[in-house]
């Protein structure tokens, strides 16, 4: 355990110079974080320092566990930090989980369970994030990037049902399009809409290939093969499907954009 009393007192005494004593101190930290780990639900061991490393509290994925242990574990983070993000829930799980944490909101599209402490700030800086889907079938992995950012203090336009097969839909709204700090693109089938995007607009691209689409589409694999041999660059592809983490990637975006602003 390093002591941190006895670093401060080294570099006083000059015995310690300020480079080897930020390392200790990083090094304290760590495992002043490391310890913080609330394992007393047995089934489940909640990282409730998350927050204070990556800038966003641990969130629930709800496929797999019962709606018991999904409204638990909500409970438990609840107590713990100012946002609780359960994502993949079912209706029926969230109807459970509702019951026993009626403070929670249910985003049926999302399918995602949130939960914000009163007085939580607004999101910051006049910037947004725009979350673009290729057809309505597409709208429940669009959403639940939308709901990621959202949870994550993050203003959202969304422009959804935009695809390559009326491509003119898309041209009306690219001034929205292109107005943003980053842009998540859901697209299935072939999952052109990415590629087209990329070279219209001048912010990051993230692609989520969903799982929509006749049978060689492959459950998305198609959509995301072509995603990621797009020839458009400033193109990232997540994993089929994986709206939380194109929203999360984005709302990272957006944060270190007001960062380096605000220097």
């Amino acid at each position: 355990m390093v002591n941190v009393e006895h670093i401060l007192q080294s570099v006083q005494s000059g015995i310690m110079d300020i480079t080897e004593a930020k390392r200790l101190l990083e090094q304290a930290q760590q495992e002043a974080v490391a310890q913080r780990i609330d394992d007393s639900l047995g089934y489940a061991q909640l990282d409730v320092d998350r927050a204070a490393r990556t800038g966003f509290p641990e969130v629930i994925f709800g496929e797999g566990k019962s709606a018991e242990q999904i409204a638990a574990i909500f409970e438990r983070l609840m107590a713990q930090t100012d946002t609780v993000l359960a994502t993949r829930v079912s209706p029926e799980k969230a109807e459970h989980v509702l019951r026993q944490v009626p403070a929670a909101e249910y985003r049926a599209d999302a399918r995602a369970l949130l939960w914000s402490r009163p007085g939580t700030a607004a999101p910051a800086g006049d910037g947004y994030i725009a979350v673009v889907c290729a057809g309505t079938s597409d709208v429940p992995v669009a959403e639940e990037a939308a709901v990621t950012a959202e949870a994550m203090g993050r203003r959202v336009e969304r422009v959804f049902d935009v695809g390559v097969a009326g491509i003119h839909r898309l041209f009306r709204r690219l001034p929205l399009i292109r107005g943003a700090s980053a842009v998540v693109v859901a697209a299935g089938m072939e999952g052109a809409l990415a590629s087209v995007l990329g070279g219209l607009v001048s912010v990051p691209v993230i692609a989520v290939p969903t799982s929509i689409g006749y049978g060689a589409s492959f459950q998305g694999v198609a959509a995301s093969l072509s995603m990621l041999n797009a020839c458009a660059p400033g193109i990232s592809v997540v994993n089929i499907d994986n709206g939380f983490g194109a929203g999360y990637n984005a709302a990272l975006i957006y944060k270190n954009r007001l960062k380096r602003d605000e220097q």
